[in-house]
């Protein structure tokens, strides 16, 4: 049986399922009772566990959905692959007459390099302006979105993440050193898909340098900065931002830490209210990844100077819907500071 990591007790916390699946760069777990399939946990479920602030001590058996998509033992390949790209399934667990799991197909087992991701094909607003001052002096030189990884640039890294979902329309906001930005992409001749450039001509903040773009995105659209890349179903991400109707969705990242001692809680005067027993902490912090509606620019002027979070908190005291999606802290990366650049180069380097 292929990658048994994926396994989990029926016993196992959200907490450290969510550890697992960072561990292991993957979105999908198996929940069995020895060799026993009970069902499966995806990244979505603790997403939506979160959400609705549940406790990530509570167990996966609680959050286990009616609609479970697994396979029989005579189940022919083709159904199998059919069933795994309709839903875009990362993981078909194989099941027995009798309940056990008999084997593990993985996506990548059948698809090759076809991404796991359905189509979503909404434009993308890249943040590209700044000057990158936490990678200086290399930015002296090169512009912040062309410093290389590999055979690609951060900006194309930032890119592959949107054209597996088929989002083949990308604005890229620039100020500093545009002139380079435009001249790198205009040379490039095995490009396929549409980009376009709106000059800041001073520095607007994110916030201010997407008033330039009023008027001309009429659907929903994201919105990156050029120095993250985070690693996301973007379908998922959209499915959440339509249903629950918001003007704005912030993708938010979860850092969970185990405090290792005993957490004690009073009241005025000393007295013990509660002993928390090597708990565990949860925080989500803003990712530099956002999915809008053009309705959101309503809340910045045509040459104002503002940054996209303070922009969403005019939109929010006003009533408007702004919604968080949460994703693993693994799966997301900040390549503008030095220490996770040379990460990637580092994991980028051939054998």
């Amino acid at each position: 049986m292929a990658d048994r990591s994926i396994i989990i007790g029926r016993n196992t916390t959200l907490f450290e399922a969510l550890q697992l699946m960072d561990k292991l760069g993957k979105r999908l777990l198996i929940i069995c009772d020895g060799d026993f399939f009970i069902g499966l946990v995806s990244i979505g479920d603790i997403q939506r566990a979160i959400i609705r602030k549940i406790d990530l001590s509570d167990c996966v058996m609680n959050h286990i959905r009616g609609d479970i998509l697994y396979a029989k033992e005579n189940d022919s390949t083709d159904y199998i692959m059919g069933a795994m790209k309709k839903e875009r399934i990362e993981s078909m667990p194989i099941v027995d007459a009798g309940g056990k799991l008999v084997q593990i197909i993985g996506w990548d087992d059948l698809f090759n390099n076809e991404k796991c991701c359905k189509s979503v094909g909404c434009p993308v607003v890249i943040m590209a302006g700044g000057k990158g001052e936490r990678l200086k002096p290399l930015t002296n030189l090169i512009p912040k979105p062309l410093i290389p990884v590999s055979d690609k640039t951060i900006i194309e890294e930032i890119m592959d993440v949107f054209l597996a979902a088929a989002c083949e329309e990308f604005i890229i906001s620039i100020n500093y050193k545009a002139d380079e930005i435009e001249k790198y992409f205009s040379e490039r001749k095995d490009i396929n898909y549409n980009i376009s450039f709106i000059r800041e001509g001073k520095p607007l903040g994110t916030g201010g340098a997407l008033a330039l773009l009023r008027g001309s995105l009429k659907k929903s659209f994201f919105v990156s900065n050029c120095d993250v890349l985070v690693d996301i179903n973007l379908s998922d991400l959209f499915e959440y931002h339509v249903k629950a109707k918001n003007i704005a969705t912030i993708v938010s990242v979860i850092k969970s830490f185990s405090i290792p001692y005993g957490i004690i809680e009073t009241r005025e005067g000393g007295i013990l209210t509660d002993i928390k027993e090597k708990p565990n902490l949860s925080y989500q912090f803003n990712s530099g990844l956002y999915l809008l509606e053009p309705e959101i620019f309503r809340y910045v002027d045509d040459g104002e100077s503002i940054d996209l979070p303070d922009m969403l908190k005019r939109a929010k005291n006003i009533g408007e819907n702004i919604g968080v999606f949460p994703v693993p802290e693994g799966s997301w990366r900040d390549m503008g500071n030095w220490h996770e650049y040379l990460n990637m180069i580092q994991n980028h380097a051939p054998v």
